[in-house]
């Protein structure tokens, strides 16, 4: 399976991977607070596969572990507020939006900022 992958980019791993751990972050803070019984059951059990969707992809992704942290952040943030939007209709609030954009440009600088040597 792992030789199939290879041909991926590395971005592509990394949104999928947001879109699953904040998917399941999602579904399961529906069980939570929406649902009982049976259906709170079904959507831990979807969360929980979700999340380890999300982790698997987040480790299949080509990139050093300590260097993917910074993509990986920028792109859980963008995710994380059109799921939001999404699932509950939320807008991000203009502090959301600035410190967002601060996450994002710190993100850039973990991925990209090559120190000199």
């Amino acid at each position: 399976m792992i030789n199939a992958l290879q041909g991926v980019h590395a971005l592509a791993f990394l949104l999928i991977a947001t879109t699953l751990e904040v998917s399941g972050d999602a579904v399961v803070r529906m069980a939570i607070y929406d649902h009982v019984g049976p259906a709170r059951l079904g959507l831990f059990l979807a969360g929980a596969l979700l999340l380890f969707g999300y982790g698997s992809f987040l480790n299949l992704a080509p990139v050093e572990f300590r260097r993917v942290v910074g993509l990986y952040i920028a792109i859980l943030f963008v995710v994380w507020q059109l799921i939001n939007f999404i699932a509950f209709r939320t807008l991000p609030t203009m502090p959301i939006l600035v410190g967002g954009a601060l996450v994002i440009a710190g993100g850039a600088i973990i991925t990209f900022w090559q120190p000199a040597r």
